[in-house]
């Protein structure tokens, strides 16, 4: 099964893997890999010892596959998401710091503040203008509070959303992937060597910090350095631009359950997680490697060294878990049981972060505009990624109260 690398056949390629069973050989950009759908197996190998994440240890075909694959940089880099066993608990530990409950409930009021200037920039928009929430919204508030977590300087915060988005196309040539990754390095490079300089109170600094104060190697080597910032940059705010893009999205086009939060029979968690669930704001993550043999029920076998795919959009709606109304959005649906931020080890650090930024945007963007709806006839397009779950614009008519 040949995985559609601009985005646009999701639902047909979900309906397959669902049909075809638990795991499903699948080809990726050239690369194969067992794609898995199914929430409670993958569940399982998410947080089983004999998967790994390192594709320089457990992958024999690294070498030969990776250096004329577009997706390279997603299994080359050397940080906490491609790393297994000690230095995966190690390089976390390092990274942790910064996404504590505490540490994220204190950035509450700044969210709100960011959210608010945003929406009366908004507010400005003539009457009858359409507005590209996911330009205006959805894209801002997380690079602007993952470049005050980093101390991004301001010159930097457009070339590096120019770079990630790049990183999550999945439609580039091996040559532009391999262009746009040493881009980036370059501006990684800069931004270390600017902290260097004059270092802050943020999370780049700390991070030089204990490289230069252990600089054997026992805090983190100047690779995973830089591979850590590359990693929160990209991860830091992709995911939560498709997450509140989607859950617009979904209220816009499901009126009735908009209805159900106004009314007070739902709340903004509810909808935040269930646009987690429906919409995962990742589709497909690669990638993961059998240890050893895995044996899987109906009598496949993954083997030593085999690539593993984690479906995640698929995984949200499969119907071994939701029913035959899996492909349903219902805010008030009693369970709220997802993998969209993964599970196990690699769980996602950042995921109490991005709930709270949908849930501020979200609550905020309502509460602004209640008569907010889709601009009428728009044709909502994916982003062109196997990766990356959203639209390439989210255009809509502001229809202000007077």
């Amino acid at each position: 099964m040949v995985l559609d690398p601009t985005g646009r056949a999701r639902d047909a390629e979900s309906a397959e893997l669902f049909a075809r069973g638990p795991a499903t050989p699948v080809d990726i950009l050239g690369v194969p890999a067992w794609a898995v759908a199914d929430p409670v197996l993958l569940e399982e190998l998410l947080r089983d010892p004999r998967v790994s994440k390192d594709g320089h240890r457990h992958w024999p075909d690294f070498e030969r596959l990776v250096p004329n694959w577009p997706l390279a940089l997603w299994v080359s880099a050397r940080n906490m998401f491609t790393a297994h066993g000690a230095d995966h608990r190690r390089l976390r530990r390092l990274a942790g710091a910064a996404f504590t409950t505490r540490q994220v409930a204190a950035m509450t009021g700044r969210i709100e503040e960011l959210t608010a200037t945003l929406l009366d920039e908004i507010a400005l928009t003539p009457p009858g203008t359409a507005v590209d929430l996911r330009e205006r919204l959805a894209y801002p508030l997380p690079i602007q509070v993952i470049a005050q977590l980093l101390g991004l300087p301001d010159a930097l915060r457009d070339s590096f959303r120019h770079t990630v988005d790049l990183v999550f196309s999945t439609t580039l040539t091996p040559e532009e992937s391999a262009a746009n990754a040493a881009s980036f390095y370059r501006m990684l490079d800069e931004l270390i060597a600017a902290k260097r300089e004059q270092p802050g109170q943020d999370m780049t600094s700390r991070l030089i910090a204990a490289r230069d104060t252990e600089g054997d190697g026992s805090a983190l080597t100047e690779e995973e350095l830089r591979d850590t910032l590359l990693l929160i940059v990209s991860a830091g705010y992709e995911t939560t631009v498709n997450l509140i893009d989607n859950a617009i999205t979904l209220l816009l086009t499901h009126p009735g359950q908009l209805d159900l939060v106004r009314a007070g029979k739902a709340g903004w968690d509810d909808v935040v997680e269930e646009a987690l669930r429906h919409q995962a704001p990742v589709a497909h993550l690669p990638l993961r490697y059998a240890i050893e043999d895995i044996a899987l029920p109906g009598g496949v076998t993954i083997r030593r060294g085999e690539a593993i795919l984690a479906a995640y959009a698929a995984a949200g709606r499969h119907p071994a878990r939701y029913g035959t109304d899996g492909g349903v959005f219902d805010v008030t649906r009693p369970v709220k049981d997802h993998l969209a931020f993964g599970h196990g080890p690699h769980f996602c650090l950042g995921a109490p972060l991005g709930r709270l930024e949908a849930r501020t945007a979200l609550r905020a963007l309502f509460e602004r505009f209640p008569r907010l709806e889709l601009l009428p006839g728009a044709q909502l397009e994916p982003v062109e990624s196997l990766i990356s779950n959203g639209h390439r614009s989210l255009p809509v008519l502001l229809t202000q109260d007077r």
